[in-house]
């Protein structure tokens, strides 16, 4: 074995051979499947600029604001393992195709709502369908690049869509909102809709790799009760004290169903999540850098469009357009990290470089002040934020969903999208509560009633906020360090896309 594969010990899984006319159409499945991919992500941030304007229209209170957000995420994060075996019992293209039309449909219900239940709903089903439409994505993506060289670009254009895609619904969000109607914002998603449908149509076909396995109830069960359980406590501790029941009660919940959850995997002959997907080693480092990148990610989107809008006096366009440098930086960091540094230099020099580099960037962002300008004191700190992640998504994505069997490659992809949605979740609840209290502690003591003041309050909430992203980087470059197995990636000689780990 060559010194450069980093063990013997590795799960070693073999990925299906596309047919001839899919593989010579894998350039546009990888388009078809990267408009899908924009569409489920977009709308994670897409709605956020538009929820002023959406309240005002709808009369829902400061309180349920947070709902319109968190109904997608309760339902995406809750339903992703189910969908991601779905698409691996019932054929990739068929889970493809109905989670877009479905997707689309349920968008136009919520552009149509016409109170807070309907469009809390609505959003709901966007998450449901989403849980479906990801991890087939991203699975169609594991098994139709076969070459390694080719695989490194598709998932450096697909990590990239992954990780920018936040910023991108932030500046769509704002142009929708300030030329049209917030009610755009899930209208839009019907013109992506049909462009990924007729592609899919086309372009796709339906393996159904696990077709002789069986669907595990039981485990889907406990699994969607105890990623909810995790993600509405966490959601709830934004509202409500950490020490309120209300937040411990569904985190313990959701703890101990998911150790249950764990358990059940080893008993039962159909397993949801086979645990070797998770006990890897390099596997294991690969979804806890996808978690953490995921949730340092918030404290740069959520509290810097905070910053620009109310403190900077920017409209939602031009906050949208202030992250476009960011997201630049992130994609040639994309193409470089997959293509030229993984093979060179291995993931456990590449991904803690990565995470440093953003936490470097995390931590000068914190210099922002009331009469900060944008040019000084925030866009040279986002391009390099927005350069280290984009070494650390798309690289820990590739090797998160390599090596696995063709019938685990749903699985294994819904798993990546889980520990996305659930690494944001924490990461916005989390972060919020820190900063509101970082504001609360300044304002004790001072004139409360000074616009001054408070203006200075919301700067103090910002930059602890931006100290903690940059601390969950730093956490995350050791972690990166620590698990992942020295030397590089090697492909064996038929190219097929197995993954030494």
């Amino acid at each position: 074995m060559s010194e450069k594969t980093l063990t013997d010990d590795a799960h070693v899984g073999t990925a299906e051979t596309p047919p001839a006319d899919t593989s010579s159409k894998r350039w546009w499945i990888l388009a078809v499947v990267a408009v899908a991919q924009l569409m489920v992500v977009l709308d994670a941030t897409i709605v956020n600029i538009a929820l002023p304007s959406a309240q005002a229209d709808l009369g829902f209170s400061d309180g349920n604001r947070q709902w319109i957000v968190t109904a997608y995420a309760l339902a995406f994060a809750s339903l992703l393992l189910l969908g991601g075996r779905i698409a691996d019992l019932f054929g990739r293209k068929t889970a493809f195709l109905v989670g877009v039309v479905g997707f689309a449909a349920v968008s136009a219900l919520g552009g149509a709502a016409n109170g807070f239940g309907m469009l809390v709903t609505a959003r709901a089903l966007q998450g449901a369908f989403g849980a479906l439409l990801a991890p087939a994505a991203l699975s169609l993506l594991n098994t139709t690049f076969t070459d390694a060289k080719e695989r490194a670009r598709a998932f450096s254009v697909y990590g990239a869509i992954a990780g920018a895609g936040g910023a991108v619904g932030l500046l769509l969000g704002g142009v929708l909102t300030d030329a049209f109607d917030w009610r755009w914002t899930l209208y839009v998603n019907v013109a992506i809709a049909v462009v990924a449908f007729v592609g899919g149509m086309m372009l796709l076909h339906n393996h159904r790799d696990a077709e002789n396995s069986k669907l595990d109830v039981p485990g889907t069960v406990l699994v969607a009760a105890g990623l909810f359980a995790l993600v509405y406590g966490f959601s709830n501790a934004e509202t409500h004290d950490w020490g309120s029941p209300l937040t411990w009660g569904f985190l313990l919940a959701g703890g101990m169903l998911l150790a249950a959850f764990a358990w059940w995997q080893t008993k039962t002959s159909h397993p949801l999540l086979p645990l070797g997907i998770l006990l890897d080693r390099s596997r294991g480092a690969s979804f806890l850098a996808v978690l953490i990148s995921a949730g340092g990610m918030f404290g740069v989107f959520l509290f810097l469009t905070y910053y620009l809008q109310l403190n900077l006096g920017f409209s939602p366009t031009k906050t949208g357009v202030s992250f476009l440098p960011m997201v630049a930086a992130l994609m040639v960091a994309a193409q470089l990290g997959t293509t030229a540094l993984l093979p060179r230099i291995g993931p456990k020099v590449l991904v803690p470089l990565g995470f440093a580099i953003a936490a470097a960037g995390m931590a000068w962002l914190t210099g922002i002040g009331m009469g900060s300008s944008y040019v000084s004191a925030v866009l040279p700190q986002v391009i390099i934020v927005g350069f280290g992640l984009g070494l650390v998504m798309p690289v820990t994505m590739q090797l998160a969903t390599g090596g696995v069997t063709a019938d685990e490659a749903g699985v294994a992809s819904a798993t990546v999208n889980a520990m996305q949605q659930v690494g944001g979740s924490i990461g916005t609840a989390l972060l919020n509560t820190l900063a509101a209290s970082a504001a609360t502690d300044y304002l004790a003591g001072r004139d409360a009633t000074s616009k001054l003041v408070q203006a200075q309050a919301t700067i103090e909430s910002y930059t602890t906020a931006f100290w903690w992203s940059a601390g969950l980087f730093a956490a995350g470059a050791v972690i990166a360090f620590l698990l992942f197995r020295p030397g590089v990636p090697e492909q064996d000689a038929d190219a097929a896309p197995v993954v030494h780990m």
